[in-house]
């Protein structure tokens, strides 16, 4: 099976679905990797914030924001090779990136609308919370 890894630029949590304003793409991304983790593919995922011993250990990744910076991430990395930058593969290109049949997720994104309220512990409450 092939290892895939997604390094990603700094985030509040390490999938980047707090707060107020969730980006469905994220969303989307952890939905995937929830579903392709249910059926036994293990996708690993790093963003700045959480994990930045892993930009500094992977050689290929430090080469790449050493030369780019952090403006072009999300890095995919498959099997030790950056695939793709600057985006998020679409559903049909993680089943293609990974080798795996195209129904193990589906190919139809879905578009998620949701607004949250709620207060926070740094005293802000409505649409705006942190």
């Amino acid at each position: 099976m092939k290892k895939m890894s997604i390094y990603e630029q700094a985030m509040c949590c390490s999938t980047g679905l707090c707060g107020a304003g969730v980006d469905p793409e994220l969303l989307r991304i952890s939905t995937v990797l929830n579903k392709l983790k249910k059926d036994g593919v293990v996708v690993e995922r790093f963003n700045l914030t959480n994990s930045p011993q892993e930009f500094i250990n992977n050689k290929v990744i430090n080469d790449f924001i050493n030369t780019n910076g952090v403006d072009l991430l999300p890095a995919i990395v498959v099997d030790g090779e950056i695939v793709m930058t600057g985006r998020y593969p679409s559903n049909d290109e993680f089943m293609n990136l990974l080798g795996l049949p195209a129904n193990v997720i589906g190919n139809k994104p879905r578009t998620v609308r949701a607004k949250i309220r709620r207060s926070g512990s740094c005293g802000c409450s409505g649409d705006n919370c942190c």
